[in-house]
C-alpha cells in the first residue's frame, strides 16, 4: 500500500481511539458508535475489499466503500437513521460486487476441500460484512420504526459486534495462509473443525445474546475460546518461521484475552459483584483488547502486507503494544491524564508499525 493511503489509515485509527475518550471532555455526548464504526467499519471494511482485490492502490470499489464507510459512522453518531440506512445498502452492494467477482455468488469455498482454508475464511469474511450491513439496516428499522422482533438488543449497538467479526475472519483468513500444510490428518480435521466452530459459533452467540441468555452463553462462549486457542497451537507449530509470526501470533494471544474478558463479563452475571460498575469495567477492557489489540493487529498485517520483513524490533514493538492496550487504554478511560498517555503511545506504535521501512527497500 502506498504511503499517502497508509497516512489515511494512520489517521482513520488514530482518531477512532481519541474518539473513544472524548466523553471526559463533551459530557452527555456518545462518541462510541464514532470510536467503534471508524476502526471495525471504515478501517476494518475498507481494508477487506482492499485485501480482495489485490491491489497496490485504491480501485473504485474500495474508494466508494471508504468515503461511504466514513459517511455511516458519521451519520449513525448523529443519530440520521434513514441515511445511514441507504449508505448501508449503497455499502452492501458493493461488498456483494467485490465477494461475487472473486469467489462467486455460491460460497461453495466452505464445502469443498480442494479450496484452502485461507479462503473459506476470506470467502466468510465478505459474506459476514455483507450479511453485518444488511442485519444494520434492519436493526434500525426494528428498534427506531416497526418492532418488527421483540428482542431488546437487536438494534444498532449491538453490531458494534457484527462488524468486528468480519475483521477476524480476515486475520484468520491470513493467518491460515501462512501456515504450512498439515502433515498428520488429525491436524487437518482441527483446522477443518476450526472454521465451522468459529464461523457458527459465533453466529450461535448471536442468537444466544438476543435471547440473553447467559448460561448459553457461557457454554457457545468457553467453546470459541477452546478452539482459538487450538488455532493458536496450530499455528506455533505449523506457521512458517517469519516476522509476521511474532505479529500474528501476539494477536492471537490478545484474541484469547478478548475471549477470557468475555467470558468474565458473563459470568459476573452469577455473582455477588455484578454492579454496573464491574460490568462497565470487563466490557470496556474486553472492547479495547478486541478493537486495539486483535483487530488492529490484522488490519496491520494487511497494510503492511507486501512490505515484510520490516525494518523494526518486533519484539519492542509488540510489547509496546501490549502496554499500550492492555494497561494504558483501559486506564485511558477513566482517566484524561492517562487517555492522553494512551493516545501518544498508540501514536507512536501506529506511526511505527505502519511507516518503518521495508527491508526489500533498505
Amino acid at each position: 500500500m502506498s504511503e499517502k493511503n497508509r497516512t489515511l489509515f494512520y489517521f482513520i485509527i488514530l482518531n477512532a481511539l481519541i474518539f473513544g475518550f472524548m466523553h471526559h471532555f463533551f459530557m452527555g455526548i456518545h462518541f462510541e458508535r464514532l470510536h467503534i464504526f471508524l476502526l471495525n467499519l471504515c478501517a476494518g471494511g475498507t481494508l477487506i475489499i482492499y485485501f480482495t482485490e489485490s491491489s497496490v492502490n485504491f480501485t473504485r470499489k474500495t474508494s466508494i466503500f471508504f468515503i461511504s464507510s466514513f459517511l455511516y459512522a458519521i451519520f449513525a453518531f448523529l443519530e440520521k437513521y434513514e441515511a445511514a440506512i441507504l449508505i448501508s445498502i449503497v455499502m452492501f452492494f458493493v461488498v456483494e460486487s467485490v465477494r461475487i467477482k472473486r469467489f462467486g455468488f455460491f460460497p461453495k469455498q466452505f464445502f469443498l476441500g480442494r479450496y484452502k482454508m485461507s479462503e473459506k475464511f476470506h470467502h466468510a469474511s465478505l459474506l459476514c460484512l455483507s450479511i453485518g450491513l444488511l442485519l444494520s439496516s434492519f436493526a434500525i428499522i426494528n428498534h427506531k420504526y416497526f418492532q418488527l422482533l421483540p428482542f431488546r438488543k437487536f438494534e444498532l449497538n449491538t453490531f458494534f459486534l457484527g462488524f468486528s467479526f468480519p475483521v477476524s475472519l480476515i486475520t484468520l483468513s491470513i493467518i491460515f495462509s501462512v501456515m504450512q500444510k498439515a502433515p498428520s490428518g488429525f491436524q487437518k480435521f482441527l483446522k477443518i473443525l476450526s472454521f465451522w466452530v468459529i464461523n457458527v459459533g459465533v453466529v450461535v452467540f448471536f442468537v444466544f445474546i438476543l435471547f440473553e441468555s447467559p448460561i448459553l452463553e457461557i457454554i457457545i462462549s468457553s467453546i470459541l475460546f477452546i478452539m482459538v486457542f487450538i488455532v493458536f497451537i496450530l499455528y506455533y507449530f505449523l506457521g512458517y518461521k517469519e516476522q509476521r509470526k511474532l505479529f500474528l501470533s501476539s494477536g492471537i494471544a490478545f484474541l484469547n484475552f478478548t475471549a477470557v474478558t468475555g467470558i468474565a463479563y458473563i459470568l459476573l452475571y452469577f455473582t455477588n459483584f455484578n454492579t454496573l460498575e464491574n460490568a462497565k469495567l470487563i466490557k470496556d477492557i474486553h472492547r479495547i483488547v478486541s478493537l486495539y489489540g486483535w483487530n488492529l493487529t490484522g488490519l496491520s498485517v494487511i497494510l503492511r502486507f507486501r512490505d515484510f520483513p520490516i525494518s523494526l524490533n518486533s519484539n519492542a514493538v509488540i510489547t509496546l503494544h501490549w502496554i499500550t492496550v492492555a494497561i494504558l487504554i483501559p486506564l485511558g478511560y477513566y482517566s484524561p491524564i492517562f487517555s492522553l498517555i494512551a493516545t501518544i503511545s498508540f501514536a507512536v506504535f501506529l506511526y511505527v508499525i505502519l511507516f518503518s521501512k521495508s527491508i526489500k527497500n533498505v
